[in-house]
């Protein structure tokens, strides 16, 4: 049984992005953390969370890059909504984080767990 892996997609900057590392950190869990400031998400990777959440559920429509990108003005296709979070990943709610199947989106304690117990 090979020890569960957790990948962290988030910033230094984002405390709910070092909640989820502290989370994973606690229980001795590997994490490999992509920092979206030094590496953009892979557009699959962010197509798998879309397609779990829908679009709405990954951005951060509270935030200060969503006000700045005039996204709740522009009338554009999901294509072009996924290209802008790929270059502004501030647009999104973070961390987003991918254990075997199981993705969750911002601080989710309960799909950090359900992560746990899939990988038992």
């Amino acid at each position: 049984m090979s020890a569960p892996h957790v990948q962290v997609f988030g910033t230094k900057k984002s405390k709910e992005t070092r909640a989820a590392e502290r989370f994973f950190k606690e229980r001795k869990i590997k994490i490999h953390f992509v920092d979206l400031t030094q590496r953009p998400i892979a557009k699959g990777e962010l197509t798998r969370f879309v397609q779990k959440f829908g679009l709405n559920e990954l951005l951060d429509l509270e935030g200060k890059a969503y006000e700045r990108s005039n996204l709740a003005y522009l009338r554009t296709t999901e294509e072009g909504v996924i290209a802008k979070v790929i270059e502004t990943p501030e647009l999104l709610r973070l961390p987003l984080v991918r254990g075997g199947k199981v993705l969750s989106v911002g601080e989710d304690l309960d799909g950090w767990k359900a992560m746990l117990e899939d990988a038992q």
